[in-house]
Parts: structure tokens; sequence; C-alpha cells
């Protein structure tokens, strides 16, 4: 993939971001990893998305040194790297502080899945890392960062969740793609407004039954899945 192709997906993604109240001034970020050229595009540190070109977006290679660009990379490029690392399947990762799955964040909870729509894309609750040691945040902070999110995720051998909360902080949302991670990340914020909907209305609401979960999950994802079209349907997002 060339540089400028995929520069205009993570500047696209970025701007889906914006367009939809996920991000405001300059927080969060969309990188896109080119594994045949061991690359990834990220956007800049700390500028602004009404300001964001296609020429801002930065090249990085897998040691965080810059490739083409006099601009800084975000500052989450090294957790960003390390997932990539990490998770072979990943193609591009979204981070956010949008405004209901950062909530939850700042509660330290994992969102339990109370219904249908939650259990369509994630099978069961979507988890919440630990805290950080003072050890680590006084460290190297993005590095500890995807350190206890690999952590977390080891409670999920399968690959099956690609969404994840990090305590006191906010969410982090991958995929295949840059444009898998951003739907993602949208489908996570209207989980986790619906949920703490849900809890409003009833603070004792236990989890959805494991029978409608697993009906719910399998009927869009894995082998036996029957819902939609066979047909790849183009789209913005």
């Amino acid at each position: 993939m060339s540089y400028k192709e995929l520069k205009e997906r993570v500047y696209n993604c970025n701007l889906e971001l914006y367009r939809r109240s996920l991000v405001v001034q300059t927080f969060g970020n969309v990188s896109a990893f080119d594994r045949n050229e061991n690359i990834l595009a990220i956007k800049p540190s700390g500028v602004p998305y009404y300001k964001l070109k296609v020429d801002d977006i930065i090249i990085v290679d897998l040691n965080n040194q810059v490739i083409d660009s006099t601009l800084k990379p975000s500052s989450d490029t090294k957790t960003h790297i390390l997932l990539y690392n990490a998770f072979p399947s990943i193609g591009g990762i979204v981070h956010t502080h949008s405004t209901f799955a950062t909530a939850w964040s700042q509660t330290k909870k994992s969102i339990p899945c109370f219904g249908t729509t939650h259990a369509d894309y994630v099978q069961g609750e979507i988890p919440c890392t630990e805290d950080l040691s003072k050890k680590q945040i006084e460290g190297d902070y993005e590095i500890e960062t995807g350190n206890q999110i690999i952590k977390r995720l080891k409670d999920f051998p399968d690959n099956s969740i690609e969404m994840i909360l990090v305590s006191s902080h906010g969410p982090f949302v991958w995929g295949k793609s840059p444009e898998d991670a951003l739907h993602n990340s949208i489908l996570l914020e209207e989980i986790a407004k619906v949920a703490l909907l849900t809890l409003s209305m009833n603070p004792d609401l236990q989890p959805i039954g494991n029978n409608l979960l697993n009906k719910h999950f399998r009927r869009k994802n894995g082998p036996k899945a029957y819902y939609g079209q066979k047909i790849e349907f183009q789209s913005g997002v």
C-alpha cells in the first residue's frame, strides 16, 4: 500500500470520528498498519481535527521512528505499535475519549451485556483494564498502557474481543482495517450509552441470559452466521 493511500484512509477515518462527535478538540486518534511494509499511519499529536489535512498524517515504523514528517505522531503511538505487534489480525486501531465509553472507563468497570444490541457484536462483557501502578505511570506510560490491554485480553484467548476500556482513561478499539476499527468504535459508544441508560432505569438488572446472548452473537458472527446479505456493500465507513 502506498503512503498516500495509507494516509488518506487514516485521514478519512479520523474525520469520521469528528463528524460523529466521538472526539473533540485534539482528543483521540486512528491508525492503520501495513504489515507488508511494517509501517503505520497515525494522526499527529495535538492537531485539532478541523485543521487536519491528509499530508499531516504521519508514517512511522515499528520503532516509532517518523519516516516522512516534521510533525510529532500521536502520543499514543507506542500503544498502537504494541498492539499491532501482539495481535497479527489487527490492521487498524481507534482511540477516543467518547462520552459514554469514557464514562464507563472512569468507573473502572466492564460494560455488562444487558441485551441483544450488545450481544450482536460482543459475546459478553466489554472488559476494562486494571489500574496502572505508580511505577508504570512514571515509566513508559504508553507502553504500560498497551501492556495492561494485552494482559486483560488474555482472558479472551479466542480473539473475540475488538474493544476495551482502559481504566480511568478511555476506549481502545481495533479491527482488520482502520474502517473496521472505526465501525467498532461507533458501536462501542452506542453500547456504552444504552448500558448506562439501562442501569439508570434499573440499577439491579442482571446481564442477559447465555441462551439469548449466544443466539444473537452467532447469528451475526462465525461460520453459522445468517444475518445480512452475502454480497459486500461499499460504504463510507
